[in-house]
């Protein structure tokens, strides 16, 4: 069989790391080499808003390097992906063009958060051990420089995702004017994080299942989990307790920076990162009253190697990420109190109607699955106010994290919500959110939805048996009902205007009396 080798390089707030892996059906990915270079490029972002000229021309230079490490090892493919550091920058496209111009490395692009964040936890899903703790009730906790990301899962579902902006490098930089005292820093950082995270336990642990596991992801993980497994005689492993994990790192925080470094045997002496780190960890840990704590030891460039064979179709994901998508979407529903018979009925209607036009619209799976997060979010901006639902459902989608869904994808699902209620603005006063190939995906969905939505705009689920077909140029769809249905006809036929001139069919109901 044949084997890829494919090079990963992701551009962080304080570091570049490439990974070389071996990608095949057979052994799936195999990493065969791994280099980190330091460079705070966080530094000036979280500052200034801007990254400076210099750390521009040290980035090419380890780029370069990186590239010279590839062509020894005589890749393939690869990919080059930068985080929310540079996506953030006021200069993000100065830099992309310094990096195309001065190194060979052509394939660059820009991560978002949801993004990147997606890509690290699909490789840590496609391990063998991630199930089993998904399904014991889990957190999957992502530190990094700018932020950190809790996801949770329980009987293997993710409910929810919640991005925090108290990152490591961010939480130094805010206190750049201190003085780096390991007690002093503690007292800080709670200060910054205590009230964000009993934000987060209050609303979102309070009424589900305890926590059983934390899976952590971050840097120093590894270094720890060696020193907890060497204090208990145990062989290296990447489960421990959470206990010992949380006992150690509370001996850790009464060290100074030098012992900290020194006990961890980090290269660098004089790693601050490496406080906050700690103090993170530890507070994190034991608010979530876990059990056991899994390193699985991925991070972003196996993400994105990650996904780069299941694209090319190199392996086959073991986990079902559609299904966390849908079970985050309906979390949400629930939290905005707006889940009902009647989202269930609309998404079966609105995947039948889907599904009857696919030679006409021209979309995918992946464009059925945002049309289900549509139907199931349509209704949460009631939550706020019910005169402006449609506008208030916009705000609260795009400003929360949906697992599984990258950040264009959110703004689509949040536009196809916004437009099941009001007129489909022109394109050229969306330019700025979306693409053209999205505003359409978004045209069709909407006038989809809003088809959908007016078969059982009563939310009495007034039909039993219902089919859809296209025939000359109407979509027929064959209902089935005992009730009055004069509502839906009189609804259908107020939306058939926006749907005939984006599909060039005409929606009509065919009715079938069931008598009792």
């Amino acid at each position: 069989m044949a084997i890829t080798t494919f090079a990963s390089i992701y551009i962080g707030s304080y570091e570049v790391s490439l990974k070389i892996f071996e990608l095949s059906g057979k052994k799936k990915i195999r990493e065969i080499d791994y280099i980190r270079t330091r460079l705070e490029l966080g530094k000036d972002e979280y500052k200034s808003g801007i990254i400076g000229y210099d750390l521009v021309e040290d980035l090419c230079e380890i780029l370069n390097q990186f590239a010279q490490i590839m062509k020894g090892y005589r890749v393939d493919d690869y990919r080059v992906y930068a985080g929310t550091v540079v996506g953030e920058s006021s200069n993000m496209l100065f830099i992309l063009d310094q990096i195309k111009t001065k190194t060979p490395l052509t394939k660059v692009g820009i991560l978002s958060n949801s993004e990147r964040r997606f890509k690290s936890y699909k490789s840590v899903a496609a391990t063998s051990g991630f199930d089993k703790m998904a399904n014991e009730s889990a957190a999957l906790i992502d530190v990094g420089g700018g932020s950190l990301q809790i996801t949770l899962f329980i009987h293997g579902r993710a409910i929810t995702t919640q991005h925090l902006a108290i990152g490591t490098m961010r939480l130094v930089e805010s206190l750049s004017g201190t003085e780096y005292n390991v007690y002093r820093l503690e007292q800080q950082i709670g200060e910054l994080a205590d009230k964000e995270l009993a934000v987060f336990m209050s609303q979102h642990m309070q009424s589900e299942e305890p926590i059983k596991n934390v899976i952590l992801m971050g840097d120093y993980v590894s270094e720890i989990m060696h020193k907890v497994n060497k204090a208990d005689k145990d062989k290296d492993s990447n489960i421990v307790s959470a206990k010992k994990f949380t006992d150690y790192l509370s001996k850790l925080n009464k060290k100074s920076l030098e012992e900290i470094t020194e006990e961890l045997n980090l290269s660098n002496d004089n790693d601050i990162l490496a406080v906050p780190s700690v103090i993170l960890y530890e507070k994190l840990i034991r608010i979530m009253q876990a059990e056991s704590i899994w390193f699985p030891g991925l991070d972003t460039c196996d993400g994105i190697a990650f996904d780069y064979a299941e694209e090319h179709k190199i392996i086959r994901p073991p986990h079902n990420f559609e299904e966390d998508v849908l079970s985050a979407a309906k979390n949400i529903s629930k939290r905005y109190m707006s889940y009902s018979k009647h989202i269930n009925a609309l998404c079966e209607m609105a995947n039948l109607i889907f599904d009857a036009m696919k030679k006409n619209h021209g979309m995918g799976k992946r464009e059925r699955l945002l049309l289900q997060v549509a139907a199931i979010l349509h209704d949460c901006g009631k939550y706020i106010s019910l005169a402006n639902s449609g506008q208030c459902a916009y705000q609260i989608i795009r400003a929360t994290e949906i697992i599984g869904l990258s950040h264009l994808e959110r703004e689509m699902v949040a536009s196809v919500v916004l437009y099941n209620t009001l007129p489909l603005d022109p394109y050229e006063l969306l330019a700025d959110r979306m693409d053209t190939a999205s505003y359409m995906k978004v045209a069709k969905l909407s006038a989809i939805l809003k088809v959908a939505n007016a078969m059982d705009r009563s939310h009495k689920q007034k039909f039993k048996k219902v089919k859809a077909v296209i025939k000359n140029k109407e979509l027929v769809i064959t209902i089935e009902t005992k009730d009055d249905i004069s509502l839906e006809k009189g609804l259908l036929a107020a939306k058939a205007d926006t749907f005939e001139e984006i599909f060039g069919l005409k929606p009509v109901i065919r009715e079938k009396r069931v008598y009792v």
